[in-house]
């Protein structure tokens, strides 16, 4: 490879609005969680079989497991994230295929980034072969190369730990670093993390209007952060309006209930430790993380 993988440039996001995905349930190593969240327009609901790390940023591990739960209420209609490894489909948002725990996208280059990856890691694996195309694909919806057996093989690859580690390490390099790093440099405590994280998710941080850091930048022009002697919760509802103005400038992200009836309601309620219980809706489905 002519640049290494760590130092390839950052792609802007989408949203993924995969509703009645039907997941295969998993067990998390951490915590045993129950779900029910296959059933729409129901309450799905998670028990933590943890003890809350009251105070603790994005970077605890039982946070950060609290923040994939909240990012898959939205991207797939289930808080069992971990059975995301293996969803692959065209939603189509005219980014081609949208896949895995953080809906990484053919047309978008972090799906290329993400199997040039796993293949450096493991020379040979069943997706290999795809990387041609996807590399012809990219900035495209196109599934040029790609079709009839990709999304075969990526299920097959899913089952592979050294390609679920590709995944997990490709969303912290890209996404979850990079928006945890950027609120504690705020100031921000686990909510506020996860508020920036959500907002880079969806949006990137490549530079454009709508992008991560131009709504950190509108929401600096309303309010201070902690880290420049500002209120949090003034801050982050001007970050939250921020991000509101973002999303309708684009009608797949037309929906605001992410914001509206999830990350305000914690910040209504003063959580800004994000602890449990938690209780929300996104999409008009309600779910729990219980104590």
């Amino acid at each position: 490879m002519e640049q290494t993988h760590e130092n390839r440039p950052r792609v802007r996001r989408r949203v993924v609005l995969a509703t009645g995905l039907v997941a295969a349930v998993s067990v998390p190593l951490a915590m045993m969680t129950v779900s029910n969240a296959a059933e729409p327009s129901k309450t799905h609901t998670t028990t933590t079989v943890v003890a809350k790390a009251a105070g603790s940023g994005l970077d605890d591990p039982q946070k950060k497991d609290i923040a994939m739960q909240l990012v898959s209420s939205a991207e797939n209609s289930s808080l069992d994230w971990k059975a995301q490894y293996k969803y692959i489909e065209d939603i189509g948002d005219e980014r081609g295929y949208t896949a895995g725990i953080i809906g990484f996208c053919s047309g978008t280059g972090d799906m290329l980034d993400l199997v040039e990856l796993y293949t450096d890691r493991k020379p040979g694996n069943v997706l290999a072969k795809y990387l041609p195309a996807l590399r012809k694909v990219n900035g495209s919806d196109s599934h040029s190369g790609l079709d009839p057996n990709f999304t075969r093989d990526w299920e097959k690859a899913a089952s592979d730990s050294a390609f679920k580690k590709a995944q997990d390490d490709e969303r912290d390099r890209v996404y979850f670093n990079p928006a945890v790093s950027q609120a504690k440099k705020d100031g921000l405590r686990a909510l506020g993390q996860f508020a920036y994280y959500d907002a880079i998710v969806m949006h990137g941080d490549d530079g454009d209007r709508d992008s991560f850091g131009s709504i950190r930048k509108n929401a600096l022009k309303k309010a201070k952060p902690p880290s420049q002697g500002g209120d949090e919760k003034t801050y982050l509802n001007a970050f939250l309006d921020a991000r509101k103005v973002a999303m309708k400038h684009e009608e797949a992200h037309a929906d605001t209930s992410r914001v509206d009836t999830e990350q305000r309601v914690f910040l209504n309620k003063g959580n800004f430790d994000l602890n449990t219980p938690l209780k929300w809706k996104v999409y008009g489905d309600s779910y729990e993380i219980d104590s």
